[in-house]
Formats: structure tokens, sequence, C-alpha cells
């Protein structure tokens, strides 16, 4: 599933095509949908608006079309008229003179007035946006000695959206790594300075995520890596997907485990329960 910096940057490739400019021809692959194509045809996309891992595509006439990729979801952006072949079902094609967004195997799409937006569950249900400029670590650590989360194991709490919406997989593994702290440490066994820097280490991974087209690894690493001739799998993360490899920092092979039914990858040594921040 895309996190939220894949689908950050899918909004800023959509608007980058369609952004301000009318739209020639809408069409829905949804049948519930269709009756709103001639509804937001002619209309101008005003925002690509993120929160998450939700898309909010508004119109000027007031219209919102909230979109969620899934597991399986994908925009695709290209010239208008030149058929962009795929397999997938289309869902969502939004088309102007010169360019065109296709939205492909979603299905998790409705077509709103936009004041009702605020009202969808899923959207009610959203913590702070880890990518919105205006969080400081110190919101996130206040959120992290709030009640409703402060006793949960950080492992769990990463994929909660009520926490931070756009954190996923692989950023809940860079994450706490990058902090050195134990997936299964609640934040309340966490002194302050350890929270200060699990804080920082949320916004910068998740920022250096969607900057660096989903890299998390540090940038110093990386081009050194890159000059060793390492490909973008092996330079791409410090812990996801790196099973049995040495950690880059303590050189004690990084493991996999499973919590809330997903991979996990830390570092026995540099996460472990005492492991300092």
């Amino acid at each position: 599933m895309p996190e939220g910096p894949e689908v950050r940057r899918e909004a800023d490739r959509i608007a980058d095509a369609i952004l301000g400019r009318r739209l020639t021809r809408v069409e829905f692959g949804l049948p519930k949908l269709a009756h709103f194509a001639e509804r937001l045809c002619g209309a101008r996309v005003t925002d690509l608006e993120t929160r998450g891992k939700a898309l909010l595509t508004h119109f000027d006439n007031d219209y919102t079309m909230y979109s969620h990729n899934q597991l399986y979801g994908k925009w695709v952006v290209g010239p208008a008229g030149q058929p962009l072949s795929s397999s997938r079902s289309l869902r969502v094609g939004l088309h102007t003179e010169n360019h065109s967004a296709l939205l492909y195997s979603a299905s998790a799409i409705q077509v709103l007035e936009t004041r009702l937006v605020d009202d969808l569950p899923f959207l009610r249900r959203l913590g702070p946006d880890v990518l919105d400029e205006q969080l400081s670590w110190r919101d996130v650590s206040g959120r992290l000695m709030d009640p409703h989360f402060s006793g949960r194991s950080l492992g769990t709490l990463y994929l909660n959206q009520q926490f931070l919406a756009g954190v996923g997989n692989y950023m809940r593994s860079e994450i706490l790594h990058d902090a050195s702290c134990c997936a299964f440490a609640r934040p309340r066994d966490l002194s302050l300075r350890q929270r200060g820097v699990l804080a920082r280490a949320t916004l910068a991974i998740s920022q250096r995520a969607y900057r660096e087209a989903g890299v998390t690894n540090r940038p110093g690493r990386v081009r050194t890596l890159k000059r060793q001739g390492y490909p973008r799998r092996d330079y791409r993360f410090a812990v996801f997907d790196r099973e049995g490899l040495p950690c880059y920092r303590c050189q004690i092979p990084i493991r996999r485990i499973e919590i809330s039914s997903r991979r996990l990858y830390c570092c026995p040594g540099c996460q472990s329960m005492g492991a300092p921040a």
C-alpha cells in the first residue's frame, strides 16, 4: 500500500498535469459514480490535497473527489489522447485538453460536496498528517504521551492512522531504527529525551521519504553506496527488507519480526529496550 509520501508525490504529479485546467472529459469506471461525470466535466481542479494515504481532488464547482489507493490503486498521468496501456480496471479518468490523470484499480472513491468532506468517516478518524508543514516535533511528542496512545507498543502505534496519518510499514521500521527505539517499548517507557528523538525522527524520515521518492537511508550513506555501485534496492533503506544484513551502525544482523500481522525490521543491538536514543 502506498504510504503518505508516495500519495503526496502522486498528488504533485497530478497537479503538474491538470491543476487549474478545465476538464474536457471525465469518466468513472464505477457505475455508482457515473452520474458525476457530466457534473464535473467543464470544471477546473483547484487543489490536490492529501490526508495521510487519502487524496482529495477539489473542483471549482464546490465538489470534491475522495480516493484511497488501498493495496492496488495507482494514478497514471500522461498526454491526453495517448492510450495508456494497463491490465488494470480504469476507475477515474480526468482529461484536459493536454493531459489525462487516470486512476486504476482503486475502489474507495466518492464524489461529494466539498462542505461535507470533513464528515467522511475515514477522514474523521485520521490523526494529523505526518507531512503537514505545521506539524512540529513537539506536537508528535505530545501525541506520544496522549492517554489514547502512551500505553501501546511503538510497533503497533506507528501503523495507527489515528496517531499520525500517512505512516506505513516501511516508514515504521525506518523511524524506530533511526530513533534507536525498540518496537515493543511503549511511549510511556521512554524518557523525555527519547520521546524527543523519536518525534524528530518521525518527521525527518517522513519528509525524507517524500523528498527522495521513498529513500529513507541517511543521505551521506546513500551517496557512499551509490559511489560503490549499489542499486537503489540496496541503498534505499537502513533496515527495512534487510533481514540478515549488518546494521550500518553496529554491524549486528538485522532481524525481521511481525507486529500487527505486518513485517517489521529492526536491529537487536541498537534497538534493544535498553539502547540509548
